[in-house]
């Protein structure tokens, strides 16, 4: 197999691996379309297990219009007593500290993530237990403790807060392109270019690209985020809905260091009728904001990533009350991205209804890039050993007639 280059973190975005004529020349044991953390992690899992493998994605590892692209995600494992995602935010944990470890600039920054509640609910209380249970990390802390800890944070209205000190922050365009990059180094297979939905057929052989060329494998993954919908338009095109979500950077006072990940958390408030959370200043790009609830749906191909003059407004006003020091903060950066939903928030982990040998990864559904690994971990034991995934990860739990969200 000919490799046109040795891959980099700064040349994958841009450059192609493999080509497009050479991938078609070659037979994979696995080909995996889509190249952000789902997508990444299945191929490094298949990799792993001794399988040829070639990752295919049609702008790059993790790129701008991605759901894996951007600064920063929290991770974390608060999840209310259902403890299946809290299980798979710590097992996909240990992947990341290693990933940050062996990586040149940290993917991982142990900030610890704390959440505040206005009362006394069944997610909270859930989440606490569960997190006991699985040995996990957890503190409630009451009023007076968290001014203390953190005054520059106003717990006006905040009953109790819960704080899980070994999670934090991912540095999410930098994990996958890393990932990527290592996955190449150590055997696997990359190609830059787009893939045509598949044609309807007994049995999926091959995929074709944009240049017309025929990628042929005995197993085909498809784990392109919100493009889902796109390939497979009568199956999830009703069952995958893509929201639009705005993500704002504040520039922090001058030598101030309150809002440092030193010295600061990623929080998620669940004061009100709104969930707000949000992340320190992470390597000086900014105090970042966000109203987690799900925007307007959009088509993601056509919608100009443009912030709203009414999310500034909204995000300000707030701020001046949880933040005060942050109230006339100047806006530094903006980025519209999307949550690719399913209707009941569970992502999707299973084989199209006619091709056995097609598997079908997605539905982050706005909390999937923490569990990265485990959901690589989950496609590649249901690939290669048959196990099968929770329940909650099938295409039929999909039904459109079900909204409910796990985050």
């Amino acid at each position: 197999m000919k490799i046109t280059r040795r891959a980099t973190v700064a040349g994958l975005a841009s450059t192609p691996v493999v080509s497009s004529a050479v991938a078609a020349r070659e037979r994979w044991d696995v080909v995996v379309v889509g190249a952000g953390v789902f997508g990444a992690w299945t191929a490094e899992q298949m990799r792993r297990r001794g399988k040829r493998v070639l990752l295919v994605d049609a702008w790059g590892p993790a790129h701008a219009r991605a759901s894996s692209g951007g600064e920063s995600r929290l991770t974390r494992a608060g999840y209310g007593r259902d403890a299946v995602y809290s299980r798979m935010a710590l097992e996909a944990l240990d992947d990341f500290k290693k990933l940050s470890r062996d990586a040149g600039l940290p993917i991982f920054h142990e900030a610890g993530v704390l959440s505040f509640y206005d009362r006394e609910m069944d997610y909270a209380t859930g989440s606490f237990e569960a997190l006991r249970e699985l040995n996990i990390p957890v503190e409630r802390i009451e009023p007076s403790d968290l001014k203390k800890r953190w005054p520059q944070i106003d717990f006006t209205g905040v009953a109790f807060g819960q704080y899980e000190p070994s999670f934090g922050a991912l540095m999410a365009r930098r994990g996958v392109a890393t990932l990527v990059e290592n996955f190449v180094r150590q055997g696997g297979a990359y190609l830059r270019a787009a893939i045509a939905p598949p044609k309807s057929q007994s049995e999926l052989k091959t995929v074709t690209t944009s240049d017309g060329d025929k990628i042929s494998a005995d197993t085909f993954v498809f784990a392109c985020g919100p493009w889902l919908g796109k390939l497979f338009p009568e199956l999830l095109g009703p069952r995958l809905f893509a929201t639009r979500q705005e993500i704002l950077y504040f520039q922090s006072p001058a030598g101030d260091k309150r809002f440092t990940a030193s010295q600061m958390p990623g929080w998620i408030d669940f004061v009100g009728d709104k969930v707000f959370y949000g992340f320190p200043d992470l390597e000086s790009r900014g105090f970042k904001i966000a109203d987690d609830s799900h925007g307007p749906i959009v088509d993601f191909d056509k919608n100009d990533r443009m912030l709203t003059a009414e999310s500034l407004d909204m995000v300000r006003s707030y701020m001046a009350g949880r933040f005060p020091a942050m109230a006339d903060a100047p806006l530094s950066e903006a980025r519209i991205c999307q949550y690719e939903n399913s209707a009941n928030g569970d992502f999707l982990i299973d084989r199209h209804p006619e091709w056995s040998n097609t598997l079908l990864v997605g539905m982050g559904s706005g909390h999937g890039f923490k569990h990265g690994p485990a959901v690589g971990r989950i496609a590649a034991d249901l690939l290669l050993d048959g196990k099968t995934p929770d329940r909650r990860f099938s295409l039929a739990t999909k039904d459109t007639s079900q909204n409910r969200s796990v985050h």
